[in-house]
């Protein structure tokens, strides 16, 4: 599993599962012919999107970002409709670094779609219960509304199964929260109550943009999904914190990049340091 240490702060990136979803949808108005050369599709017009969290420990804290698309949680159907060609190994992740779903002590959403939220709960003897009982689940007070009282579009994203097990670990935000070197900042965008990470710890930066920026490939402002709620947010959102990072040196992390893990980007918009994705 590939690791990053920013400043004292230790990731590693766990194995969540792997979709496969349609590149057009994953790259909004962007024309194929240019998101293509970035990021090849399939036969069938599909990228390949791992939904992997990553594992923060610091000050003692082990902290999961995400949660990947569960084990056993998804109909037939629903496999072949994302393209699930792996699901979520986390358990066995987490017990490669001696850990366990016990052991985490903080959940931090970005935001409540299901391929984010699915492994937050299980079936146990035929009733979902949560997968981190000792956890402290962060997600902002937007999108934790939305995620109980989703309207005609979003209903689709935002499952019963993956919140009502765990509804007295929630603690909602409104427009930060913090965890010493660690903080959740609200963006809205992809969802009205999406936020992203930024992570500063010894003078080094990482920012998490989330499905603002799902992979390297959606760097450019304006290269947003068609799943976006809120396009016009989501560019927002990009044009305020890119440059931040940029002019921080910060790596760029990734859930669903199934090429890098981090990268660091010049001033010339090239990819100057990365992790790549082992598998």
């Amino acid at each position: 599993m590939e690791t990053l240490k920013i400043g004292n702060v230790l990731l590693t990136w766990l194995h969540g599962g792997v979709t496969n979803l349609d590149g057009g949808a994953m790259f909004g108005v962007v024309p194929k012919g240019l998101w293509s050369k970035k990021y090849p599709p399939n036969e069938k017009n599909q990228i390949e999107l791992p939904t992997d969290p990553i594992l923060i420990q610091a000050d003692g804290k082990n902290i999961l970002v995400e949660s990947g698309i569960g084990k056993g949680k998804l109909t037939e159907k629903q496999l072949r409709n994302y393209g699930v060609t792996r699901e979520s190994e986390l358990e066995a992740s987490l017990k490669t670094i001696g850990l366990n779903p016990e052991s985490i002590d903080y959940v931090l959403m970005t935001h409540l779609h299901f391929d984010h939220a699915c492994g937050l709960t299980r079936l146990a003897d035929g009733k979902f219960v949560s997968t981190f009982p000792n956890a402290k689940i962060l997600t902002s007070k937007i999108e934790w509304d939305e995620m109980r009282n989703p309207n005609i579009r979003s209903k689709n994203t935002y499952w019963k199964e993956n919140w009502e097990a765990i509804e007295t670990q929630v603690v909602p935000f409104e427009e930060q929260w913090n965890l010493g070197s660690i903080r959740l900042s609200h963006t809205g965008g992809h969802s009205n109550g999406h936020s992203i990470l930024i992570i500063e710890s010894g003078g080094e930066v990482a920012i998490h943009m989330a499905d603002l920026m799902p992979t390297h490939a959606h760097q450019n402002s304006l290269w947003v999904m068609a799943y976006d709620d809120y396009p016009m947010d989501s560019i927002a959102a990009k044009e305020k914190w890119v440059p931040y990072a940029l002019e921080h040196n910060a790596w760029f992390t990734f859930y669903h990049d199934a090429f890098y893990r981090a990268v660091k980007w010049g001033a010339d918009g090239q990819i100057v340091e990365s992790i790549k994705r082992q598998e």
